[in-house]
């Protein structure tokens, strides 16, 4: 590969670097053409999968200013590149991985921060960002009805009392007037009470 044709391959990759929001480089080795096509559709909404030339990658790599894959380029090599959802990437590829034993994973990187293989297959067993989303809308949801009911409770409590005691007038019948109560004289008019 002519030096201008090198520069040009690295400074591309070095972009795609830059341009993701995730990576994950992983090693083909015997698998066939129509299992790459596969995988390559099964991460499309997500991710693109591209075979890299293990030289010009780490340098790429390294221009991009990403170290997460030092020491893991060797063997044939290829990278997801996210765009997308990385948990849907993640869940794409280990999945494929586990019809596909052939497919190894074996770094990533996400914004910035260096993956392993096991914080991939973490990252791959959370919910989708749309299920995630949902879930604390109802949650939200369930905390605002909880809110709203405790402080309609003293209105209803009160108009109930209300009620209640209106009923209980309306049972009772109309009021009657107590009767008058016996004229007594008064001590201090004259009137002798023993």
């Amino acid at each position: 590969m002519a030096k201008a044709d090198r520069t040009a391959a690295i400074a591309e990759i070095a972009d795609q670097f830059r341009e993701s929001g995730a990576a994950v480089l992983t090693e083909y080795r015997g698998l066939t053409v129509a299992q790459l096509s596969q995988l390559r559709n099964s991460i499309r909404e997500h991710a693109t999968y591209a075979v890299v030339k293990n030289t010009l990658t780490e340098k790429a790599a390294q221009e991009a200013g990403i170290t997460a894959f030092d020491g893991h380029f060797q063997g044939p090599s290829a990278i997801a590149f996210v765009t997308g959802d990385p948990v849907e990437a993640a869940k794409g590829l280990r999945d494929f991985a586990k019809a596909n034993p052939l497919l190894v994973i074996k770094a990533g990187v996400l914004d910035g921060k260096p993956l392993t293989t096991e914080e991939i297959t973490k990252l791959a067993d959370l919910e989708s960002r749309e299920v995630l989303l949902a879930k604390m809308a109802g949650a939200m949801k369930g905390s605002l009805t909880k809110a709203a009911y405790l402080f309609a409770a003293p209105l209803s409590q009160t108009a109930r009392v209300v009620d209640a005691l209106r009923q209980k007038r309306e049972a009772e019948g109309p009021a009657t007037e107590a009767p008058a109560a016996e004229a007594t004289t008064d001590v201090a008019e004259g009137g002798d009470e023993s």
